[in-house]
């Protein structure tokens, strides 16, 4: 019985451990969302030839990758069996967040199909504003009558699998400005919002806690609980032989 009790023990010291450990969910960390279409919708390059219009219809969006200053945003369908579109995206910041995905366009003539902007997933402050080629930019830019982020330097729209790596590699070293309607290039800053202001960045700055209040020295703790757990079973397994 003591030596069963001594196992319990160890066992239960094991599973708090394991339970410090940092979690995250699949969903949470590429963002996948389902959003459904009720028209037609012009996608940013890169996309899978044929496939710059959207039609109506559900589609999975992922976040790829995440670098700092850019994401890579992916656009599925809705069985996920095709990628449709990797297409290139700068964090936009909005000072609330929503518990509901939220989708913008871009203005457009009257029956042309409306122009994918950004995608913003519940409860986040930043969100995704999509790049278009420099040439689709000039156009967006023009119509809507505001700067439209886009690609500095050529880039192959339309492609068999938007999914490759070198697709993905190609936009991650990508320039990006932003056009305004005159052609004009200019900073990105001038559009988005990469970071909040002054005083909302004050309010989100966690507050540091001590050092005392690391979690190394609790972690240091428990691995020698479970030291001297794994010792007194042994001493106990000794005696009983």
């Amino acid at each position: 019985m003591t030596i069963m009790r001594a196992a319990a023990t160890v066992f239960g010291i094991g599973l708090l451990s394991a339970t410090l450990l940092p979690s995250a969910k699949a969903d949470e960390f590429n963002r996948k969302t389902e959003i459904s279409f009720s028209g037609p919708v012009e996608i940013p390059g890169v996309h899978l030839t044929g496939w710059g219009v959207l039609p109506a219809g559900t589609y999975v969006f992922k976040v790829m990758d995440s670098q700092s200053d850019r994401h890579i945003v992916q656009i599925f369908s809705k069985d996920e069996k095709t990628v449709y579109a990797t297409i290139l995206a700068i964090p936009n910041y909005r000072l609330k967040p929503t518990d509901k995905t939220v989708i913008t366009f871009r203005e457009r003539p009257a029956g042309e199909p409306e122009a994918l902007r950004a995608w913003f997933y519940p409860g986040r402050n930043w969100g995704e504003e999509f790049v278009y080629p420099k040439s689709k930019a000039v156009v967006l830019a023009k119509v809507s009558n505001v700067a439209v982020l886009a690609i500095a330097t050529d880039v192959k729209v339309e492609v068999e699998k938007p999914e490759e790596a070198a697709v993905v590699e190609q936009l991650k070293q990508a320039p990006i400005v932003a056009v305004k309607p005159t052609g004009e290039e200019v900073e990105v800053a001038q559009v988005v919002q990469t970071t909040p202001a002054p005083e909302v960045a004050a309010d989100l700055t966690p507050v540091a806690l001590p050092e005392t209040a690391s979690s190394l020295p609790l972690i240091a703790l428990l691995g020698l609980l479970a030291m001297g757990g794994a010792l007194a079973l042994r001493m106990l397994e000794n005696r009983v032989v």
